[in-house]
């Protein structure tokens, strides 16, 4: 079953479980990350911060309160993690809308999945990269993704979310081409 087969509860599961291992096999937190300015703590600082704020204040959910990201980048990426896998294997959760002006009113796991389960994946690399880890991504994945984003190339870049799309040879792998089209080197490495 690939990734894209998967309920977003599970989808969720498989990718946070591989942004997991790159936390845990992570030993520099201040080294450079391939978004300008981060650094690896700074990845997870991203995707422990931004999510609970906007589940507070579009779905009226409130996530417990974890460690802190700059004491324990380990802790708080694990307890925030098994937070939101706890609402999203949570069967009321279904039942559920997050309301935004931004993005609409859509099924509280679906959003979930949409906007930040996405977001974990390709993050991911960006971790991985950081840290000398293992960086390969699921490539049927990335091609699912790749597809979505692509005719949303506009609205994306409007959005600020996106750096400018980085050319890269057409023979590229697919894994590759996402990282370029969300505005990331995939060749880069650490300085």
């Amino acid at each position: 079953m690939t990734l894209s087969d998967l309920s977003p509860a599970e989808r969720h599961r498989r990718i946070a479980d591989g942004f997991t291992a790159r936390v845990r096999g992570a030993e520099h937190w201040d080294d450079p990350a391939p978004v300008a300015g981060w650094t690896a703590r700074d990845v997870v600082r991203h995707l422990v911060e931004w999510l609970p704020a906007l589940l507070e204040s579009s779905a009226g959910v409130k996530l417990p309160a974890g460690p802190s990201v700059d004491e324990d980048p380990v802790a708080a990426w694990q307890h925030h993690h098994t937070a939101v896998q706890a609402l999203l294997d949570d069967p009321a959760t279904a039942d559920r809308k997050l309301d935004n002006p931004h993005i609409g009113r859509l099924p509280l796991d679906r959003a979930i999945d949409q906007f930040y389960t996405s977001d974990v994946f390709m993050h991911t690399w960006d971790l991985a990269r950081a840290t000398g880890q293992d960086d390969r991504l699921d490539p049927d994945y990335c091609a699912t993704m790749l597809a979505g984003m692509e005719p949303a190339d506009e609205m994306l870049r409007a959005s600020g979310q996106y750096g400018p799309r980085v050319q890269v040879p057409d023979d590229a792998d697919v894994q590759a081409k996402l990282i370029a089209f969300i505005g990331r080197d995939p060749y880069w490495t650490p300085a």
